[in-house]
């Protein structure tokens, strides 16, 4: 990909968010959040969790 077509992928990103209204905006950003897996899986991978379940079930 050469300078100008990066430049010019850009800057049609950034149009077409300028573009959107702000209260669409804001909903599509609440639910990018409400879709990001839990903090233990998306940095460390499922041991963590699966240790964490393990221990919560011998109490």
């Amino acid at each position: 990909m050469s300078t100008n077509d990066y430049v010019k992928f850009v800057t049609q990103q950034l149009v077409t968010y300028m573009e959107q209204p702000k209260e669409e905006r804001r909903k599509k950003r609440e639910q990018r959040k409400q879709e990001k897996q839990p903090f233990l899986s998306r940095w460390f991978g499922i041991l963590p969790f699966g240790l964490l379940l393990l221990f919560k079930r011998k109490r």
